[in-house]
C-alpha cells in the first residue's frame, strides 16, 4: 500500500501548484475537493456553502475526503500525495468556533496519513477568488488553527520553505527518501 502523503496549509499558500508539479514530475497526487462542494453549491443558489451552513459543507468535505483517503489503497505507486486532509475540516470549524458531532474527531483518529507537509503563509502569492474569499490575516489564523488541530491527531508537521516550486517539491522527495 502506498504511503500517504499530506499538504496542508491556509489559502494561497501554493499547495495546488506544488501538488500540480509534482504531478507532472510522475507522481499521483489527489485534487482538494473542496472547489467542487462550493461550486455545486454556488449552482444550486448558495453562494458560500462555508459561511451559510458551515457543518453541513464540512460534513460533505469529511465523507469526500474520507472517499478519497480509501481510493488512496488502490494506486500502485509508493507514494500518494493528497492536497488537504480529513483534519482539515476540524480545523476549519474550530477557527469559526462552530460545534460539530463526535463523527469528525473519529474520522480523525481512524484515518491516519503516513506524513503531514504543511505551506507555510506566503503574502507574495496571497489572492482571492468566488471560492477563496479569506483575507491574508485570515490565512495566517487558518494556518495556525491547521498546526493546532493536526498536533493534537499525533501529526508533526513538516514545514515547506517558501521558494520556487522546483525547490519545494525537491524538499518533500529528499526528506520522504530520508524517512
Amino acid at each position: 500500500m502506498p504511503k500517504r502523503i499530506l499538504l496542508i496549509g491556509g489559502p494561497s499558500t501554493g499547495k495546488t501548484t506544488l501538488l500540480n508539479h509534482l504531478k507532472s514530475s510522475g507522481y499521483t497526487c489527489l485534487e482538494e475537493i473542496s472547489r467542487v462542494v462550493i461550486k455545486k453549491a454556488q449552482e444550486e443558489g448558495i453562494n458560500q456553502l462555508f459561511l451559510e451552513q458551515p457543518l453541513l459543507f464540512s460534513r460533505l468535505l469529511k465523507n469526500a475526503r474520507i472517499q478519497q483517503f480509501k481510493a488512496g489503497q488502490n494506486y500502485p505507486d509508493d507514494y500518494i500525495f493528497y492536497d488537504r486532509g480529513i483534519p482539515d475540516t476540524v480545523a476549519y470549524m474550530d477557527y469559526i468556533q462552530q460545534e460539530y458531532p463526535k463523527e469528525f474527531v473519529t474520522a480523525c483518529e481512524q484515518y491516519i496519513y503516513d506524513m503531514v507537509y504543511v505551506l507555510p503563509p506566503w503574502e507574495k502569492i496571497h489572492t482571492t477568488d468566488n471560492e477563496r474569499y479569506e483575507n491574508f490575516e485570515q490565512a495566517q489564523r487558518i494556518h495556525n488553527e491547521l498546526l493546532k488541530t493536526y498536533s493534537s491527531y499525533n501529526y508533526t508537521p513538516i514545514e515547506i520553505p517558501i521558494g520556487k516550486v522546483e525547490k519545494r517539491a525537491q524538499f518533500i522527495i529528499n526528506t520522504l527518501h530520508n524517512n
